[in-house]
């Protein structure tokens, strides 16, 4: 079976647990949903992977129990040190030694060395990694400051870190906030599973339709960005921007649905983060569960220990208290930002593109922010007007898809050359000729891409108002169903399932 969400057999495994988990007792409803999860887990890959989320789950369990058992300080401290060195140790060794290995080589080669140096390791990290890692660690990590109570069932613990709708893509999950809903009884509610059902339908179409008709796009361009010059380049990556949106969210709309349907209530990951006027404002609506994990057991933490306490008094002396303080919580967001991009892969792209590239973005914005401020002063320009708004959206969407030209491109060097390509060699003659027009698509499929992402944008923005489901569910009987069997069928349809499949060879077959 494959992993994706939006496979036919997942969705057969879906309709299966959601039905028999409404027949059998509710008291066992929780055992059910373990079985489900480590079902998928071994369906989904290769199945000996398992043993490495049951072990950091086992690891969590044990110092649970010791932190439960004690008062003594300094046991707590040394159970909460290695349970932490075990799960990320377990990170590092499958995710990053690579990362570790390949940085060596690249400086031993600035320094004239030939070939490698070290040679990288062979092991396969397995499904949902760096997602049930965080969320088992927030755990312990909260029991140990007292905000949560310590899981007394091994079983229980396993399901909140293994529980299939989130284990793939999230969203990163909070024990104390959504894991004991996990394990009480759900009677069925036909509204809460309408609704769960409908979110699912939501997030096919911006999976199937949108994203994959995008990722033809980005492939075509990105697969040979030496042939393009200018304008097709950032198509692409504007295109990538909305296919890694679409993607995410929309597997996120699929996992939140499926809770919702078995009575459980997830996090919400995503919050039309491209209407964002800063980063950091596009911070708190990309990734949302990713950032609160960081500033809570990353940023706040490193900002209370004594090295960065110490530094801060230094810097208050030298700099005054409102500049010490900020210059202090700059370095400590480097570190948040080195974190943040070195989890999204082992890679120096991620590092760059996800991580510190936005960190210079926070930075200059709170650096500049009086200048520009006394430049709008001085020009009469209204800071609230709407035209400054949208500017302000535009000017962020263009910083985060440099971002992404990192994420998505081969290498650093190749993400230089793309953007140096992009920007120095600035040509429309291959769009204007008809050369690169279509892009990987034809006239159709572009127009049905451009017209589904017109849908998405109404949807954002009714969505900032009310549920649209809630909106929805306000109309009559007919137009309830005529909107939704629409929006399924225009999935079916219209959604691009591979290369064999083609939406205008469907549509003109209907002539």
């Amino acid at each position: 079976m494959q992993a994706t969400f939006t496979s036919f057999y997942f969705l057969c495994f879906f309709t299966g647990i959601l039905i028999l988990y409404y027949l059998i007792p509710k008291k066992t409803q929780w055992v059910f949903l373990l079985f489900a999860s480590i079902a998928y887990y071994l369906l989904t890959g290769n199945g000996i992977l398992i043993l490495y989320p049951l072990a950091a789950c086992a690891a969590a369990y044990a110092g649970i129990r010791v932190m439960a058992g004690t008062q003594d300080g300094r046991k707590r401290r040394c159970a909460l040190f290695w349970v932490a060195a075990v799960l990320i140790g377990i990170l590092v060794l499958l995710k990053y030694v690579n990362f570790a290995v390949n940085t060596v080589n690249g400086i031993a080669f600035l320094c004239g060395a030939e070939g490698n140096v070290l040679e990288g390791l062979g092991w396969m990290a397995p499904l949902g990694l760096s997602f049930y890692m965080l969320s088992v660690l927030g755990y312990v990590i909260d029991v140990y400051n007292g905000i949560a109570a310590p899981q007394k069932n091994y079983g229980k613990l396993v399901l909140y870190g293994l529980y299939f709708p989130s284990v793939l893509s999230g969203p990163i999950l909070r024990y104390r906030e959504d894991g004991e809903q996990f394990f009480a009884p759900h009677l069925f509610c036909y509204r809460q599973v309408t609704f769960g059902l409908q979110r699912m339908v939501w997030g096919f179409f911006k999976t199937l339709v949108i994203s994959e008709r995008m990722n033809v796009v980005v492939n075509t361009v990105y697969d040979n960005y030496g042939a393009y010059r200018g304008l097709p380049l950032w198509i692409a990556t504007v295109c990538y921007a909305f296919q890694l949106y679409t993607n995410f969210s929309g597997g996120m709309d699929i996992a939140l649905g499926m809770s919702q349907a078995f009575g459980i209530k997830l996090p919400e990951n995503f919050e039309t983060p491209f209407f964002s006027k800063n980063i950091s404002e596009y911070w708190r609506r990309w990734h949302i569960s990713l950032g609160v994990w960081m500033k809570e057991y990353v940023f706040y933490p490193l900002l209370r220990t004594q090295a960065f306490t110490g530094l801060g008094k230094k810097l208050k002396d030298r700099f005054g208290k409102k500049r010490g303080k900020q210059y202090n919580t700059f370095l400590a967001m480097f570190v948040l930002w080195f974190t943040v991009g070195i989890w999204h892969g082992g890679d120096w792209k991620f590092v760059i593109g996800s991580g510190l590239l936005h960190w210079f973005y926070i930075v200059s914005g709170e650096l500049l922010t009086p200048f520009f401020d006394r430049c709008m002063e001085k020009c009469n320009i209204n800071p609230k007007s709407r035209w400054v708004d949208a500017f302000r959206i535009l000017r962020t969407f263009f910083l985060v898809n440099i971002g992404f030209v990192f994420f998505r491109a081969d290498s650093v060097s190749a993400a230089l050359c793309i953007l140096k390509e992009s920007i120095v060699l600035w040509r429309t003659e291959g769009l204007l000729d008809g050369t690169f027009s279509v892009l990987g698509m034809d006239l159709i499929e572009w127009t049905i891409g451009v017209v589904s992402l017109l849908l998405l944008f109404v949807v954002s923005l009714l969505q900032q108002k009310e549920d649209v489901r809630e909106r929805i569910e306000k109309k009559k009987l007919p137009v309830r169903f005529a909107i939704w069997y629409a929006l399924l069928f225009y999935t079916i349809l219209l959604g691009y399932y591979g290369p064999e499949y083609s939406a205008a060879e469907f549509i003109y077959q209907g002539f």
